[in-house]
């Protein structure tokens, strides 16, 4: 609810552009776009003398005395094709050679634990003796019940 007077934005009248306007803002926008595909020819060679203004601005007192070199800056020196050398061995990144060892330790150790070698499949084969003397003890008494279960059944 709005307070005292005041009133919010919503119920205000529109105000619509005159055609006449439109029209005359959209030549004066192709005049713009015309006159600056010309401009922007004339403009590279301007340019090109402002960059060597901005160096000597940028060197004036004594930075342009004294050679500053900083090591933390890396300078992009770009290679021509000719220089590239593509057969060269490109050295990997750090996450790349950590996800080889890691691939290759998976395998070393797939490898042990299938010869059972490692602590764990050591662990596995313990268990799987124990399960197997379970079911065979098992097997046993079910065979036991079953022949006494038989002879009560035949002294009937």
């Amino acid at each position: 609810m709005p307070r005292g007077g005041k009133k919010g934005h919503k119920g205000r009248g529109k105000q619509f552009s005159n055609p006449e306007e439109i029209d005359r803002q959209m030549k004066a926008q192709r005049e713009l776009e015309e006159k600056g595909g010309v401009e922007k020819e004339s403009s590279s060679e301007s340019e090109s003398s402002s960059d060597d203004e901005s160096e000597s601005r940028k060197r004036s007192g004594v930075e342009g005395l004294i050679e500053i070199e900083n090591p933390n800056r890396v300078s992009q020196k770009s290679k021509k094709v000719t220089e590239v050398d593509v057969t060269a061995p490109r050295e990997l990144t750090r996450r790349e050679r950590e996800e080889i060892e890691k691939q290759k330790s998976k395998e070393r150790y797939m490898k042990l634990h299938l010869e059972g070698k490692t602590d764990q499949a050591k662990a596995d084969l313990a268990r799987l003796a124990i399960i197997k003397k379970q079911r065979e003890d098992a097997a046993k008494k079910r065979d036991e019940l079953r022949k006494e279960a038989e002879e009560a059944k035949a002294k009937r």
